[in-house]
C-alpha cells in the first residue's frame, strides 16, 4: 500500500515475486492407475446430422445382440462390434416462445433443456453436453473443444451458458488454421508422456520448488492487503488473483506442452499422421464453400470426409479431447442420391415424408428421406474406419472414443420422441458394443448425457431435465451401457 495515496499499484502488488512460473503437467492429474496402464485420454466426438431419420429403417427389429442391421444403418454392418443403438430416448422440453419449429428442437438437442426460448431474438437454453465436458477436460488440451460444420442460424446446438451460444465454424481451413496455429501437428507418444507425467509430480510436489506460483508467493501480504480493503475492493483483488493463475496455468500449460510434443516429433506414438490435402485456399468466400455443397451431393460428401478428417486429426494430436460436428444441411439438394420420385430438396422431402402417423406419409418422399440418411451414415462409416486406423499402442483411436451419432430432430416433421442414436467405441473400455438397447418410451436423452458425462470425469447426477423430465425415470441414469 502506498501511504500516501492508500492505492495499490499492479508493480507494487508483484514486486520481488520473481519467481518462474509453475509448470504443472496436467495429464498427471489422471488417476494413478490410468497411468500405470498407460492409457490414452478419452475423446468425446459428436456427429450430429439434419433431418431426423425414418424410423423403421433406423431400429433394429431385435434387442440384444446386433445381427442384420436395417437399411439405413447397414453400411455399418463392418463395424457391427463398435456400436452401441440406443432406441425410445427422446426429448421433451417446450417452448416458452418465440421460436419456430427448427429452433425447438436445435436448441434441446444438446442441452435437453426442460425449458427453451427466443427473448427479444436472444436464444436461451442451458449448458449443452459437449461444452459441460469441455469444462471438465479441456484444460489438458490447446483447444478446450471445437464447433464446426454446417449449424446455421437456426440451428444452434452448443451453449456455454444458457444465453451463450457457441458459433460453428463452416470453413474447413480456419477449423485446421485454428488447431494448429504456431504448432506442428505430432503423434503423442502416450507411453512416454505417462513416465513424464509420473517424473513432474515428484519435481513440482516440493513446497521449497522454485517453480512456484506468482500467486503463492504474495498470497499472505495479499490476506493481509484484503483486511484493509472493503468488501467490493476484496472482492476484485480475488477475481485479479484469480486472472493471474488462470494465466500462469494456461502459459504452464502451452509451455510444457511445446516441450512434450518436440519429445513426441522426434519418437512419435505408433499411428501415421494425415493431414488433409484438400482444404479450401486462404481467404475463400464461406458462400464459395457451402453453395456447391448445398447444390450438388458429390461437393457434399467431399465437405463431409473433410471435416471427419479434421475431427479425426484433432483427436489424434491431442489438440482438443471434445469435438461438435454438424453435417448436412435441411436446405441442401440431393440429385442422384434420391432416386425415387422428382423432387430433391431436403427440406421439402423432409415435411412431405413425415407426418403425425406413418401411414399418412408420402411414401415417395419418405423413401427419399430414406436414401437421404442411408447416404450420411455411410458418410459416418468412412469416420469410424478413420478412427479405427490409428493406432495408440496397443488401442485404437476408436477404442478410446465415445462418438456420439444422432441428429437434431428426431424426424423431419420436427419430431422429438424416439430420435435416432448411436454410440460408437468402447470410450476406454467403459461402453459395450455390438448391442442394440431399448429404452422405454421417452426416456430422456438427458439420461445418456450424463452417462457421457460421467465417462470423460465429470462425476454429475444429473443434466438438464434428467430428474425434472415428467417421463424421468432410472434416477436420471441410463442402465445397461457397459
Amino acid at each position: 500500500m502506498n501511504p500516501k495515496t492508500n492505492s495499490l499499484t499492479r508493480r507494487t502488488f508483484l514486486r520481488g515475486a520473481g519467481a518462474i512460473m509453475a509448470l504443472p503437467f496436467l495429464e498427471a492429474m489422471l488417476p494413478a492407475q490410468e497411468r500405470d496402464q498407460v492409457r490414452p485420454p478419452l475423446r468425446m466426438g459428436i456427429f450430429t446430422v439434419t433431418g431426423g431419420s425414418v424410423l423403421e429403417s433406423w431400429k433394429p427389429a431385435e434387442t440384444g445382440r446386433l445381427q442384420r442391421l436395417p437399411s439405413i444403418l447397414r453400411s455399418l454392418d463392418a463395424h457391427k462390434d463398435d456400436l452401441l443403438v440406443l432406441s425410445g430416448l427422446s426429448h421433451s422440453g417446450r417452448s416458452d416462445g418465440g421460436l419456430n419449429a427448427h429452433e425447438h428442437c436445435a436448441l434441446m438437442h444438446l442441452t435437453a433443456s426442460e425449458s427453451v426460448r427466443k427473448i427479444n431474438g436472444r436464444m436461451t437454453a442451458g449448458v449443452s453436453v459437449d461444452q459441460a465436458a469441455a469444462r471438465v477436460v479441456g484444460d489438458q488440451t490447446y483447444l478446450p473443444s471445437l464447433e464446426f460444420g454446417l449449424a446455421n442460424h437456426e440451428n444452434r446446438y452448443s451453449f456455454l451458458a444458457p444465453d451463450v451460444p457457441v458459433p460453428y465454424e463452416g470453413n474447413p481451413r480456419l477449423v485446421y488454421e485454428r488447431m494448429f496455429r504456431g504448432r506442428t501437428p505430432t503423434v503423442p507418444n502416450w507411453r512416454r508422456r505417462a513416465t513424464l507425467a509420473a517424473q513432474q509430480v515428484q519435481q513440482t510436489a516440493r513446497a521449497d520448488s522454485p517453480e512456484r506460483s506468482v500467486v503463492d508467493l504474495v498470497r499472505e501480504q495479499a490476506n493481509d492487503l484484503a483486511r484493509q480493503l472493503g468488501s467490493g475492493d476484496r472482492h476484485r483483488l480475488e477475481e485479479y488473483l484469480h486472472g493471474v493463475r488462470a494465466i500462469e496455468r494456461r502459459l504452464a500449460f502451452i509451455e510444457n506442452r511445446q516441450r512434450i510434443e518436440a519429445l513426441d516429433a522426434e519418437s512419435p506414438g505408433p499411428s501415421q499422421l494425415r493431414t488433409p490435402a484438400n482444404l479450401p485456399a486462404a481467404n475463400v468466400p464461406i458462400w464459395q464453400i457451402t453453395r456447391p455443397v448445398h447444390r450438388d451431393p458429390e461437393f457434399h460428401a467431399q465437405y463431409i470426409r473433410l471435416v471427419t478428417d479434421l475431427m479425426v486429426l484433432a483427436f489424434q494430436t491431442d489438440t482438443t479431447r471434445v469435438a461438435t460436428l454438424a453435417v448436412g444441411d435441411d436446405d441442401a439438394h440431393f440429385p442422384g442420391v434420391v432416386t425415387v420420385g422428382y423432387e430433391t430438396h431436403c427440406h421439402t422431402l423432409e415435411h412431405l415424408g413425415n407426418s403425425r402417423r406413418v401411414e399418412d406419409a408420402d411414401p415417395i418422399a419418405r423413401e427419399a428421406c430414406r436414401q437421404i440418411h442411408a447416404w450420411y451414415t455411410a458418410l459416418f462409416g468412412e469416420l469410424i474406419t478413420k478412427l479405427k486406423a490409428i493406432d495408440e499402442g496397443g488401442s485404437t483411436l476408436l477404442d478410446n472414443s465415445m462418438i456420439l451419432y444422432t441428429s437434431y430432430m428426431a424426424d423431419g416433421g420436427h419430431g422429438t420422441r424416439d430420435y435416432p442414436i448411436l454410440l460408437a467405441g468402447k470410450a476406454g473400455g467403459t461402453l459395450r458394443p455390438g448391442r442394440h438397447n431399448a429404452y422405454r418410451a421417452n426416456t430422456p436423452i438427458a439420461n445418456l448425457y450424463v452417462e457421457m458425462l460421467n465417462r470423460m470425469g465429470a462425476n454429475v447426477t444429473r443434466f438438464g431435465n434428467s430428474h425434472t423430465s415428467a417421463h424421468a425415470i432410472h434416477d436420471g441414469r441410463l442402465p445397461d451401457l457397459a
